[in-house]
């Protein structure tokens, strides 16, 4: 795994390591303040699973082993920064500060997407693989052309990077130098398709074929992915163009609830990337290097328990959407098939509406 073509900053035991191009001069709050961000994300990523094996949720998308990658980035975003996600960026939508029981809403299947996007400077999920790369490119675009001194950064897996929709975003945001950072987590499965079926080479290197910079950080070193990704931002903001980030981690459970990797990938792999786990990784740094005591651990531990019952809450307390709001944002403006729509429903006495 370790290369000299992978940035990383933190060993997996937890000890600093030098980089020529990089360093992090992050004091000791400031890396708990990481701490606590992935223990929340993965507590509450936890309790959504349960909630969707106990009937709660029509589907989950797990995010543990991802943690330092998603809040490393998303804590390298400045706030009037654009993201695009796909289905399983909670932890960006959380540094975002979309309140978790939104992150639920579309799988709960009461809202086609759970928030506003404006508000958070978020996008909604994006299920169809790699389509968010484009949505970014064309934001970016739009922001250059505005003159905004603004970044756009948007997230898949090493499977979409193997989709026609991404490497046609890199064509557009090469060709306009738009300021925008993709964002790889190569957790190395594309479901059951490893990422070494997908490619020969690592995926950061792509980049260079469409004119522009790839780097390859460990994607469970947090200090090292927000320093990578901090750099990227500002290249961005000041007229930069894009970059590739790859961020080189590992998926721990299943792609989603309705998979099972067992079927697909060894036990030996997974106990070898346990040792790597990006949460184990900076505790042993806070203690060691800062004397964090395991009480400090201990309160965060009981506030993402506290947290995570209180979504549990929220879950359970979502009501169903009257069906004749799905006609409500198919367009910007009326359109006189939605209307049709719309009446056809309501006469089939499938809606209580009257709009």
């Amino acid at each position: 795994m370790i290369d000299e073509e992978l940035v990383q900053l933190l060993t997996p035991e937890g000890e600093r390591v030098s980089h020529p191009d990089y360093q992090s001069t992050l004091g000791g709050d400031e890396i708990f303040g990481f701490f606590r961000d992935m223990a929340i994300v993965r507590r509450l990523c936890n309790e959504s699973t349960s909630l969707q094996r106990q009937g709660q949720l029509a589907l989950w998308a797990p995010v543990q082993g991802q943690e330092a990658a998603q809040i490393g980035a998303g804590r390298a975003l400045a706030p009037m920064d654009f993201t695009f996600p796909s289905y399983r960026e909670h932890g960006i939508a959380w540094c975002r500060g979309v309140p978790p029981e939104d992150m639920l809403r579309i799988f709960r299947a009461v809202s086609n997407g759970g928030w506003d996007p404006q508000k958070y400077r978020h996008s909604v999920p994006t299920v169809v693989l790699g389509n968010q790369a484009l949505h970014a490119v064309g934001y970016a675009m739009g922001v250059q052309r505005d003159g905004a001194e603004e970044a756009v950064m948007t997230f898949f897996g090493d499977g979409a990077s193997s989709q026609g929709d991404v490497l046609e975003s890199f064509v557009w945001a090469a060709s306009f130098n738009a300021p925008v950072v993709f964002f790889c987590q190569n957790n190395q499965w594309g479901i059951s398709t490893p990422s070494s079926l997908q490619s020969k080479v690592p995926l950061f290197r792509r980049a260079r074929g469409f004119g522009f910079p790839g780097v390859r950080v460990d994607g469970n070193d947090v200090l090292a992915v927000h320093e990578v990704t901090k750099r990227a931002l500002e290249n961005a903001r000041l007229g930069g163009g894009p970059t590739l980030i790859e961020a080189y981690t590992y998926r721990m459970g299943a792609h989603t609830t309705s998979d099972d990797p067992t079927r697909y990938r060894i036990d030996a792999e997974v106990e070898v990337w346990k040792h790597r786990d990006p949460i184990e990784r900076v505790k042993s740094l806070l203690v060691h290097e800062y004397g964090f005591k395991t009480k400090d651990f201990d309160e965060v531990g009981d506030e993402a328990d506290v947290m995570a019952l209180k979504l549990r809450e929220d879950v359970l307390a979502m009501g169903r959407p009257d069906p004749i709001t799905m006609f409500d944002d198919v367009y910007a403006a009326p359109h006189p098939l939605i209307d049709e729509g719309r009446r056809e429903m309501i006469e089939l006495g499938i809606s209580g509406g009257s709009r």
